[in-house]
């Protein structure tokens, strides 16, 4: 068996680390909405790849978390004046609907981010010592100058890459390209109690912190959207692997977007369908059929 591996541009066969066994993360929702039929591409193609593995008898332990905390959380919270935790506790429902309607078989373990802030901290604590974060007025970034390795996944370089799309911006970090792992608390805000004061977790690195719980420190395959690839990925192999010293996956999969009038469908540009809505319309295992059938 083979697959394509974005890291290195081909097709590899496929060897697990360990015989006979299979971890693969895949990176889930942010639980502040319905998911769209764009996400749902991701979600159905690499439940495809699990059921495919299992049936050729491997045991799978396939890990897929939900983002319950970050910006648009908290802005969709503020926005319906009730607590960020409701919120995801009522979109994580409402995102098992939707998938099980699709046929999507649930993971071994859906982690929680705000269910795993200590795994979090140690891990950030971990960089500190090692060199590659630094505390500034109660936030944590990663230095992404003090890692060579750093644009290995994308392709890219740090000194030829621009700030701007889906990167923070402060003129008080040391890089353009350093990514916050804990952002200090603003005012109601949810927080928890860090060695650098009331925060929370940086985006990036929920993913490392909860991979490396559940499959360890260097797990067969990670997939995600293509979107994910930079910087979201590229930051988790940053941290994880100057974090452990360790490779931290051995194989990348990506799934190609969803056009719509020939740009990629998403939340951002506002030409996305919702599942939801689609289900109203057609049925789910020709929804299903329908996504499987382009490359």
């Amino acid at each position: 068996m083979k697959l394509y591996d974005t890291r290195t541009r081909q097709k590899m066969d496929f060897l697990p680390l360990n015989p006979g066994k299979v971890g693969m993360y895949v990176c889930g929702p942010t639980v502040y909405d319905y998911f769209h039929i764009g996400n749902a591409r991701c979600f159905i193609i690499f439940d495809v790849l699990r059921r495919h593995l299992e049936r050729r008898g491997y045991e799978v332990t396939y890990i897929q978390n939900l983002t319950d905390i970050d910006d648009r959380m908290i802005n969709r919270a503020a926005e319906e004046g009730i607590s960020v935790a409701a919120l995801g506790d009522r979109f994580i429902g409402e995102y098992f609907k939707d998938a099980g309607a699709l046929g999507i078989s649930r993971a071994t373990a859906h982690p929680r981010a705000t269910d795993h802030v200590e795994e979090i901290i140690a891990l950030i604590t971990r960089l500190i010592a090692r060199g590659h974060a630094y505390a500034l007025e109660g936030d944590v970034y990663f230095d992404t100058q003090s890692d060579p390795n750093y644009g290995k996944l994308s392709g890219q370089q740090l000194d030829e890459l621009e700030s701007g799309a889906r990167v923070e911006v402060d003129e008080a970090k040391r890089h353009p390209y350093d990514f916050a792992l804990w952002k200090a608390q603003k005012p109601g805000e949810p927080a928890w109690e860090s060695p650098w004061g009331m925060g929370r977790p940086g985006w990036h690195i929920e993913c490392s912190a909860m991979a490396m719980k559940y499959l360890g420190e260097t797990i067969d395959i990670h997939c995600g959207g293509q979107d994910l690839v930079f910087p979201h990925h590229e930051n988790e192999v940053a941290q994880s692997e100057c974090a452990t010293g360790k490779p931290f996956a051995r194989y990348w999969l990506h799934n190609g977007f969803i056009n719509i009038d020939n740009e990629k469908m998403s939340k951002s540009l506002g030409n996305f369908f919702t599942v939801r809505d689609v289900l109203q319309k057609y049925d789910p295992e020709s929804v299903r059929m329908f996504i499987l059938s382009a490359h």
